[in-house]
């Protein structure tokens, strides 16, 4: 499916505050083109039923059912005619609610699944759907128009109120996922346990790669020790946390070299790197070139095509 990457600065109003929302009405005939974003979107039904096309594969969706889409998945939906779907979209980046602060409130390991788990294994797919009754989804949609209006009113400290919503809004799915899994699953053993951690460990560290991460940092947000914690993280991982930030920051530097025309040295410093010339040995090292000819290769391979 060819697609469209929509970017963060076509919708968020600044890099401050990561956020946008807005309730849309589709038919056959207004069908957004198949596209992906480097933002998270969540999208609760109002009303209707529609096919959701996602990664290729096709999925019904009705009223009441919301969902997560991840960064970079692809995605439209298929209405036939005399249908509608009325939905909202609430579109933010993960620094938007700081783990930080989370962990203050206490409601860090609550977020796992809405918050963390849709950054963790790409072949589990489109898993994130629930289905809300009724009670549940009122309170859900009330939360999601008391934003709305907040982000279009922008009265003082709106950014602070949506960002308190939007915590709300995740536990409540956070519970409603947890209560499900209780009544389908068996109790987890001590090795689902590990993976669970190590994944929360993966998660946090996609969503902050740009910032400055230290193992003190991931020992105080995840309660575990620095021994324990290097020695899990390389024994479920077969990299080093120092490793797998550095894999992480490529990998996002490639993107960006083929999606942008910035210059190497915003790029760097864009994924974490004050030091340019580190970042190019680095580069080289994994990817096998510089980043100089890795982006002259990407754009003459799109010439091409």
């Amino acid at each position: 499916m060819s697609a469209t990457t929509y970017q963060s600065s076509e919708y968020m109003k600044t890099e401050e505050f990561p956020f946008w929302i807005q309730r849309f009405h589709h038919d056959s005939t207004n069908i957004p083109p198949a596209h992906s974003h480097e933002f998270i979107e969540l999208v609760f039904v109002v009303k209707g039923n529609a096919r959701h096309i996602f990664e290729e594969q096709s999925y019904m969706i009705k009223t009441n059912d919301v969902f997560i889409i991840n960064p970079g998945e692809v995605h439209t939906f298929n209405l036939d005619k005399g249908e509608s779907l009325e939905i909202i979209n609430c579109l933010f980046l993960p620094n938007l609610i700081q783990d930080s602060w989370l962990k203050e409130l206490g409601v860090s390991q609550s977020m796992d699944y809405f918050y963390i788990h849709p950054f963790l294994d790409n072949n589990e797919r489109f898993h994130h759907l629930l289905n809300l009754d009724v009670n549940t989804s009122s309170r859900f949609l009330h939360l999601l128009e008391g934003m709305m209006f907040e982000y279009n009113k922008e009265n003082s400290c709106y950014s602070t109120l949506i960002r308190l919503q939007l915590v709300e809004l995740l536990i409540i799915l956070s519970r409603q996922y947890n209560e499900r899994k209780t009544r389908s699953m068996q109790p987890l053993s001590k090795q689902d346990d590990v993976n669970i951690l190590i994944q929360r460990i993966c998660g946090y560290l996609t969503r902050n790669f740009d910032q400055k991460i230290s193992i003190q940092t991931l020992c105080h947000l995840f309660n575990i020790s620095p021994r324990h914690l290097n020695r899990l993280f390389k024994q479920e991982t077969g990299q080093t946390i120092i490793e797998m930030v550095h894999n992480i920051r490529i990998e996002k530097a490639k993107q960006y070299l083929i999606e942008t025309d910035e210059k190497v040295i915003n790029v760097a410093i864009r994924v974490g790197y004050e030091d340019p010339a580190f970042f190019s040995r680095l580069f080289r090292r994994i990817v096998g070139c510089s980043p100089g000819k890795f982006k002259a290769s990407s754009y003459t391979t799109s010439i091409k095509h």
